[in-house]
C-alpha cells in the first residue's frame, strides 16, 4: 500500500504572506479615509512580512508553487495598487488626468516588474535585481507621503513632485538598471563586535525621524541603480536602460564586477 501525498498548503509562510496582504489592503482603506500616515506605515509593515515569508519558507523547507503565486498576488496589492492609491488620494487628485496617469504608470510598472521577476526565477543573477524591486518602489512612494504628512504638507500643493516620483518609481521597476539585492550577504557568518554597534546606531537614527530617514534611504537606493549602470559600462546603450536584456548586457556588468574584484 503506497502512501498518498497529503494535500494542503503550508501554514506559516502563507500566514506571513496573508499578513502582508492585509497590510496592503489596510493601507488602501486608510488612504480612502484620509489616514495617510497609517496608510504609509502599513506599506512598510507589508515590506516586513514580505521579507519574512520567503526566508521562513526556505528555513523551514516549506516552499511551494502555491506560496510563490500567492506571494506574487499579495505583492501586487501591497506594493503595486496600494502605494499608487495612497499617492493618488494624498497628492494627485488635483492634477486630473495627469494625476491618475502617474498612478497608473506605477501600477503597470509594478505588474510588469512582478511578472518579469517570476519568469526569471532560477536564471537571474542573484546578486542584482533587474529594475527597482517593487517593495523598494513602494517604500519610496509611501515614504514620500509619510514625510509630507509628518511635516504637515498639503499633498495637492506638491502634486507635480508626487506625480514625478510616483511615475519615476514605476518606470524604474521596468528598467534594466542593476540594483544590489544584498543576497550575497552571509547572515550566518561572524562579524566584528563593532558591527553590532553600527546596527544599533542605525536603529537609533531611524527611530529619531523614521519617515525622513526611510524616505532618504530608499531615494538613494532608487538613484543608485542608474548611477551604478552608467559607471559599469563604457558606453550606455538603450538595452542598459530599458527593453529586453540580453546576454551581452549581463556580460558587460559581469566583466566589470570581475575587474573590480581583481583590483581588490
Amino acid at each position: 500500500m503506497t502512501d498518498t501525498k497529503r494535500k494542503g498548503i503550508y501554514l506559516l509562510p502563507n500566514l506571513l504572506t496573508t499578513g502582508g496582504l492585509f497590510s496592503g489592503f489596510y493601507a488602501i482603506v486608510s488612504a480612502m479615509n484620509g489616514h495617510f500616515e497609517a496608510a504609509a506605515v502599513a506599506i512598510f509593515v507589508a515590506m516586513l512580512f514580505d521579507g519574512l515569508d520567503g526566508r521562513v519558507a526556505r528555513m523551514t523547507n516549506t516552499q511551494s508553487e502555491f506560496g510563490a503565486e500567492y506571494d506574487s498576488m499579495a505583492d501586487m496589492v501591497s506594493f503595486g495598487i496600494a502605494p499608487a492609491l495612497v499617492a493618488y488620494t494624498w497628492g494627485l487628485t488635483e492634477l486630473g488626468k495627469l494625476g491618475w496617469l502617474a498612478a497608473f504608470v506605477y501600477v503597470a510598472g509594478a505588474a510588469l516588474r512582478l511578472a518579469r521577476f517570476n519568469t526569471q526565477i532560477g536564471i537571474a543573477d542573484k546578486r542584482y535585481f533587474q529594475g527597482l524591486a517593487s517593495p523598494a518602489a513602494a517604500a519610496l512612494v509611501a515614504g514620500l507621503v509619510w514625510v509630507g504628512v509628518e511635516y504637515e504638507a498639503v499633498g495637492a500643493d506638491y502634486g507635480v513632485i508626487v506625480a514625478f516620483i510616483t511615475a519615476a518609481a514605476g518606470l524604474l521597476m521596468v528598467s534594466n538598471f542593476k540594483y544590489n539585492s544584498f543576497k550575497e550577504v552571509n547572515w550566518q557568518g561572524k562579524v566584528p563586535f563593532v558591527a553590532l554597534l553600527l546596527v544599533m546606531l542605525v536603529f537609533v537614527i531611524v527611530a529619531t525621524q523614521p519617515s525622513l530617514v526611510l524616505f532618504i534611504a530608499f531615494l538613494l537606493y532608487a538613484v543608485a541603480g542608474p548611477i551604478n549602470t552608467f559607471r559599469s559600462v563604457d558606453k550606455v546603450k538603450l538595452e542598459h536602460v530599458v527593453g529586453d536584456a540580453d546576454e551581452q548586457v549581463d556580460a558587460e556588468f559581469g566583466s566589470e564586477d570581475k575587474a573590480k574584484t581583481d583590483k581588490e
